[in-house]
């Protein structure tokens, strides 16, 4: 276990990430934590995410205020709350300590979803080279998340990352278009992007949603994607 006999560190932590390995704990009220390597491996290609026309014109239209990086707080509380598809989190006080030195550090970001002056939705994650991790997203109201995905996607092009984990996949990341890729091929693409120097900052904090969608749909076209 992670937390026995030694204090975890945020250098520790983005060491375990470049390693392939990252932390859960089995519970709110668990006090430690223990590392986990999949053997399949959830990752959303860049040049594979799915735009839904309908999820395309919901950005578009600003629907809630995008911000990035103003309440790491609020947005972990939300991954944590329990929710329709969850009784429990995994997020317990090491994870809350870990990711909240990580974001002081600068190495873990949140992408915002507010609604009259209200957190709609969120994820948050870590930032290592050229890879983002997700590590959790939440939606208080319809497709709250989703937008805040489609903004990220956009950041991350912006920037020049090339790997977006998203650790295991469920039915919901796997209709965005997340895939499972072997152990081996994921470790082959962490290095890849490990020697990337990505900026998150290529994009300024705020973004209208017209223009998050132009740079995804100028990526999916280079790609050869489509909707």
């Amino acid at each position: 276990m992670a937390g026995a006999g030694a204090v975890l560190t945020p250098d520790i932590l983005l060491a375990a990430y470049a390693a392939g390995i990252f932390p859960m704990s089995d519970g709110a009220g668990s006090s430690g934590l223990y590392w986990v390597e999949p053997d399949l491996r959830g990752v959303f290609p860049l040049d594979g995410l799915r735009l839904p026309r309908r999820l395309a014109r919901t950005v578009a239209a600003d629907v809630f205020e995008v911000r990035v990086d103003s309440d790491f707080d609020a947005v972990i509380d939300g991954c944590a709350a329990p929710g329709p598809d969850r009784e429990t989190t995994w997020i317990n006080g090491e994870i809350r300590r870990l990711y909240g030195e990580l974001f002081a550090m600068g190495a873990c970001h949140t992408v915002e979803c507010w609604r009259d002056g209200r957190l709609a939705g969120g994820l948050y994650g870590v930032r290592l080279g050229g890879a983002f991790f997700g590590e959790s997203m939440f939606h208080r109201e319809r497709d709250a998340s989703k937008v805040a995905l489609v903004h990220l996607w956009a950041r991350l092009v912006a920037g020049g990352f090339t790997l977006l984990d998203t650790q295991f996949i469920t039915p919901h990341l796997a209709s965005l278009g997340a895939v499972e890729i072997p152990r081996a091929e994921y470790r082959r693409r962490l290095q890849a992007a490990l020697a990337v120097s990505a900026r998150w900052d290529a994009l300024p904090p705020a973004v209208s949603g017209r223009e998050a969608v132009a740079i995804v749909r100028a990526h999916l076209a280079r790609a050869g994607a489509g909707d």
